[in-house]
């Protein structure tokens, strides 16, 4: 019966344990590599468990690609002076990334450069 009773609980607690750092493996973005995109926010999603930036970027054909950027949480973002208004549909930005090892086009949040120059955040721990 003791062992039942030590066993059972680090057994659930390895299985929860492993499920909540199960989504912040960055392993698909290419962490040696960065890349600068000029574009127009389309969309910015202010939602856990990591925030998302959909930024349309032209091309050198003259191409509209969507670039879908993944961003740290909302709480993190937040610690560093964002908020669910700082990126608006239709402002023009330069966003530097973590490309997607795959070449499709996304990446993960390393920064945004607004208008005016302001600089918004720098995920410093690829795991926060």
């Amino acid at each position: 019966m003791k062992l039942r009773t030590i066993f059972l609980p680090l057994l659930l607690s390895t299985l929860v344990s492993g499920g909540a750092t199960a989504h912040h493996a960055f392993s698909m973005f290419d962490q040696k590599q960065q890349v600068l995109l000029e574009g127009e926010i389309k969309e910015f999603q202010w939602a856990n468990p990591h925030v998302w930036v959909q930024l349309l970027v032209k091309g050198s054909d003259g191409k509209v690609v969507e670039w879908s950027i993944e961003g740290s949480s909302p709480n993190g973002l937040r610690r560093q002076g964002w908020s669910s208004k700082s990126l608006l549909p239709g402002m023009k930005v330069k966003l530097l990334a973590n490309p997607l090892k795959s070449g499709e086009a996304g990446g993960s949040l390393i920064n945004v450069t607004l208008e005016d120059g302001t600089l918004l955040g720098r995920r410093v721990d690829p795991n926060d």
